[in-house]
Parts: C-alpha cells; structure tokens; sequence
C-alpha cells in the first residue's frame, strides 16, 4: 500500500513517504562559490574541502507510526580523516555493515528544527550500497527526539509544507 498524506499547506493528498537532503555539505556552501573548485573535492556521497576537511552523505531516517517506510533526511557528516580513509577503504565493498560506526558531526541545518549543525552522530555504514544511516546522539533535542521515538502521518504533512511550500506550518 502507498503511503500518502494531505499536505497542511496545499491541501493536496501526495503519495510516497517524502525525504529531503542536500547535494554538499553545509561547509561547502561556506566556501566562496569561485574558490570550491580548486578547495573542494565533492563526489556524490563524500566531500574534502581544503585536503582537511572530510564529509560523508547518509541518511537520519525517522519511523512513521503506523508505517512500514521511514522518513529520511538526506544529510552529510564530518568525520576525521582516520574515519574516512576507513569510509572510503569499504565504500564499494557490498557486506561493510560490520565496519564502524564513525564518530561523527552534523554538518547540516534541518529546516524544521533548531539548530542542528554540529549534533553528534554515529555513522553506521549498510550493505548492498545503501547509503550510511546516520545515528544522532541520544539527547533532548527535537530531531533526536523523533529519531527515537517516531512521528506521526501529521507531522511528515508538517514538514513537506515547510520544506515545499516555505511557510511555517
């Protein structure tokens, strides 16, 4: 069964569980737009900037009560250069879910939620290519919050608003 919804803003039913995420880091858009190509190294699923930098691409999913899918946040994590020489030694291995987990920080601002850059993480690599599932440190902070215990079919309307349509919903 597709899972759908009614968005709060639109008020249109749209089908398929929803997930949001950035191409790059959010360091990289720090980086003055003339000088990211000779700084920075950005690949589809990892990111150096400046040779000492280093960024990996997972997923933050959140059950949805009720639900068999999770909703996922698309978000990037900076990891010591130890940690992402090992990232990068099993990247393309298909059975790497035994490798890890990195120590790891939020390098993204979650919209819906207050600030969100530099939360601890655990980034847990998946088989079969699956991207990283990323892990949030076990605090009271509202996106770790719903990590743990879920959030309603209401509050993914909730933020497909706020993120497609750009209103406080």
């Amino acid at each position: 069964m597709t899972f759908r919804f009614k968005c709060i803003s639109c008020d249109q039913v749209h089908e398929g569980m929803p997930t949001f995420g950035a191409s790059a880091p959010l360091s990289y858009y720090e980086i003055p737009e003339a000088e990211r190509p000779s700084r920075c190294d950005l690949g589809s699923d990892d990111c150096i900037i400046d040779g000492k930098h280093f960024f990996v691409r997972g997923c933050i999913d959140i059950p949805v009560h009720g639900q068999d899918e999770s909703f996922s946040w698309g978000v990037w994590v900076s990891l010591s250069e130890a940690s992402h020489l090992q990232w990068i030694k099993y990247f393309d291995e298909k059975k790497r879910a035994h490798i890890g987990p990195f120590f790891g920080w939020l390098n993204a601002w979650l919209k819906p939620y207050p600030d969100t850059v530099n939360l601890k993480t655990k980034v847990h690599l998946r088989d079969d290519g699956i991207r990283p599932y990323i892990e949030l440190e076990p605090t009271d902070h509202p996106l770790a919050v719903e990590q743990r215990e879920g959030i309603s079919v209401e509050r993914v309307a909730e933020i497909y608003a706020l993120m497609v349509h750009n209103n406080d919903a």
